[in-house]
Formats: C-alpha cells, structure tokens, sequence
C-alpha cells in the first residue's frame, strides 16, 4: 500500500546540512509517509552522511549521475514517489515541527484544494534568521487556483515560496509533467501553476512552517542576473497558456515589479555576501 505522502529530498553537496534537514523530516513519526532522497553524485561527503538514516524503514536512499542540474534531480526524485500528498525538501533547508502533521490535516480538511503553503523564515550560511514569517502576502484564505495565479502574477514574485513551504496532491504534479524546467529560476512557482490551474484550489497554512538557506553555491542566487527576464517569460507563459487568468494589464504592472525586485534581490545578496559562505 502506498504511503498517504511522499517528502522528497534532492540533494547535492549539501554535507553541513543534510543532517538537520533530514531530522527535521524524520521526527513526524506519526504520518505514513516515505522519505526518499536522490543525491546528484555530490562530492562533498553528502552521500556518507545519508547512510545514517538508511535503517529507517521510511527512507529510500538513491543516487544519479551527474548532468541535467537541479531540474533533472527535482523530478528524478519526483518519479520514485507514491503517496498522495507530496512535498519537495532541499537539501539544506529545515522544517519547522508540526509542519508536515498541519499542512497534511490542511489538504484533508479542504478536498477542493490542491495545494498549500506556509510562511518561512530566511536564513544565512551559519543558520541564522535574518528575515522571519515570510511570504503569502494577500494569500490569507482559501482561494481557486485562478484567484491564486493572479495574485502571484501581481505581485511579481513568488508568494507561495521554495519547495519547504509547500505541500501539493501528486496526481495533478506528475500529470501534468510534473516540474517544469523550461524556466529554470521560477522550476518551483510554474510547476505550483501547473497544480493550481486551470482548475485546481489552495488553502494557506498561516503558520511559519520552514527556513530557506541563502548560500553562496545556491542554484537561484547563480541565476540572479536573469531573474527579472525569466519572471517576464513565466508571466507571458501564464497568459499563454490558460487565457484569461491574468490581463494584459497584470503583465505589464508584474514586469515592473519584477525588475524592481531583481534590484533588491541583488542588492540584498551584496550586503549578504559574507553570510552566504
């Protein structure tokens, strides 16, 4: 029998802090759940550190060649899970307790919904906070998927957050091709779009539920310079792809948005820079 969810962990060089992520996953020891990593052949001494969790019979521990970057690793874990509930874990990012127990008792209480997310704390290198309870701006209660898009859309970034903060129904996830790579900076929000549209549903978790690490090796702070072009290509791939979610209207404020956001973000990670290493 399947697991009722599946918290997949992709991995890659993420030695320091394996450990603590993955005991924050593994001390839920009352939800039927599977935990399954795919480490991206790291070289850092990640796999070593995994192999003192393979006795428990939760967790599945594989490894993939190296190639394809952290989309070919997002949906190769992807493709070994079973449950009905799914949630993607970064390999350096930590949950807060009770976040897996809450966020399943969410999709329970709403069947209409296919997705939900929490806020998450910002932290540094070293772990420690320097932004807190972070994100879901406006996104206060339950909404239809074409509500959510559109509020994401607005705002030029992504209200939802990282995979840690979000827990989604597989089915709609892997049927609909499951993450998408085609836009490599925002691979989590267009594939939260893929479950939310056109007809799907979300319930918040109001709650602070995950940390999310800025690193200096991190995948989106490489792709800072494009970021504010691949928010103008997802809006455009939005308004393409399901007609009337968004206006030309909510494009044209969104791209302003964007770009004045890649100015903070680059700012930030400038004043960060010591704290990402």
């Amino acid at each position: 029998m399947s697991p009722r969810l599946s918290v997949v962990i992709p991995s890659y060089n993420s030695a320091p802090f394996i450990e603590e992520t993955m005991q924050s996953i593994l001390r839920s020891d009352d939800l039927d759940m599977e935990v399954i990593v795919s480490d991206h052949s790291s070289t850092d001494g990640t796999w070593e550190r995994l192999q003192q969790f393979a006795a428990d019979p939760r967790v599945s521990l594989t490894q993939i060649e190296k190639g394809g970057g952290a989309p070919r690793n997002w949906n190769a874990v992807t493709e070994r899970a079973s449950g009905e509930l799914i949630k993607l874990v970064c390999g350096d990012d930590v949950l807060l307790p009770g976040t897996l127990e809450r966020q399943v008792a969410l999709l329970d209480a709403n069947p209409e919904a296919t997705l939900t997310a929490c806020r998450r704390n910002l932290v540094d290198a070293r772990g420690k906070s320097f932004m807190k309870d972070w994100g879901l701006k406006g996104l206060n209660e339950p909404m239809t998927g074409p509500e959510v898009m559109r509020a994401v859309v607005q705002s030029g970034g992504n209200l939802l957050g990282e995979p840690a903060c979000v827990m989604m129904r597989r089915a709609p996830l892997v049927e609909n091709g499951s993450w998408n790579p085609e836009i490599p900076y925002l691979i989590d929000l267009a594939s939260y779009t893929r479950v939310l549209l056109p007809n799907g549903g979300f319930v918040p978790d109001l709650h602070t539920g995950a940390t999310f690490r800025i690193s200096s090796g991190q995948w989106s702070v490489a792709l800072s310079k494009s970021q504010s072009q691949q928010y103008i290509a997802f809006t455009e791939w939005v308004q393409s792809t399901y007609p009337g979610v968004v206006t030309d209207a909510d494009r044209r404020a969104s791209d302003r948005k964007a770009r004045m956001m890649e100015l903070k973000r680059r700012g930030a990670y400038l004043v960060l820079r010591s704290r990402m290493s």
